[in-house]
């Protein structure tokens, strides 16, 4: 992360000459999902309707390559075969009580009250993973072999900003959904843990496309900014993320 906010300062790769690795830079976009307690677990309809584009800038450190010397560094496994890359992300879901509780032949005052609430979230993170490529970093980036398949792992620090808005009917689904208790509109932060699986396609020396396929598990249940009292309420608010990205060598 401060490798990245030092590219942004002194925008220099001499800045990084001294450091005995290389540097990779990017940018990721893609349709993002929020599970959360917004709409029917496990439904279809909810899982494509709660749902953003979600864009990123990425940071690798590359240690398979030196940028001082403009040599490969010494064989060794984790040198050829991890990379640590570091992210900001933002993203921006919208969110419906959707499925059958809402459906048009549930009537009431509680389905109308679900009805009437409307959600979303805003989400800045800021974090980092290790990423694990089982084929030789070496021979991918002198053009050995055109996928590079990988895996990763790591933290993010969350900023989320919730906003929800519902018909003050008194009802709120039995009490289920007090405002009192069960909405909360203030921002707060948390962590992630993050998991991904990808692969990257090498488009020219210095350049690679990339496909990432990441699950997202917050560590609090308030970051969409509802934690209703009832059984469907099992886990806290989790992410999936498919993104599509360009990533620039800076050797």
């Amino acid at each position: 992360m401060l490798l990245v906010a030092l590219f942004l300062v002194f925008p220099k790769q001499e800045i990084y000459s001294q450091l005995g690795f290389s540097h990779e830079i990017g940018v990721i976009v893609g349709p993002l999902a929020l599970y959360s307690d917004f709409g029917q677990r496990n439904d279809n309809e909810t899982n494509f309707g709660n749902s953003s584009i979600a864009v990123g800038i990425v940071h690798y450190m590359n240690f398979a390559y030196r940028a001082d010397c403009n040599c490969y560094t010494r064989d060794k496994y984790f040198n050829d075969h991890f990379k640590i890359r570091s992210e900001i992300d933002y993203h921006k879901t919208k969110l419906d009580h959707l499925g059958r509780w809402v459906a048009d032949d549930q009537q009431g005052q509680g389905p109308d009250f679900l009805r009437s609430m409307k959600g979303e979230t805003q989400i800045f993170e800021i974090g980092a993973q290790l990423e694990y490529f089982p084929l030789s970093i070496r021979d991918f980036d002198a053009g050995g072999y055109k996928l590079a398949p990988f895996i990763s792992a790591g933290f993010h620090w969350i900023a989320y900003n919730p906003n929800i808005t519902y018909n003050n009917d008194g009802d709120y689904y039995g009490g289920k959904y007090d405002p009192e208790t069960t909405i909360n509109n203030d921002g707060g932060n948390t962590w992630a843990f993050l998991g991904s699986v990808g692969v990257r396609y090498k488009l020219n020396k210095s350049s690679d496309l990339m496909l990432d396929s990441r699950i997202q598990y917050y560590f609090s249940n308030w970051v969409d900014g509802l934690n209703p009292d009832v059984p469907e309420n099992k886990a806290n608010e989790w992410h999936y993320w498919l993104n599509f990205g360009y990533i620039y060598y800076l050797n």
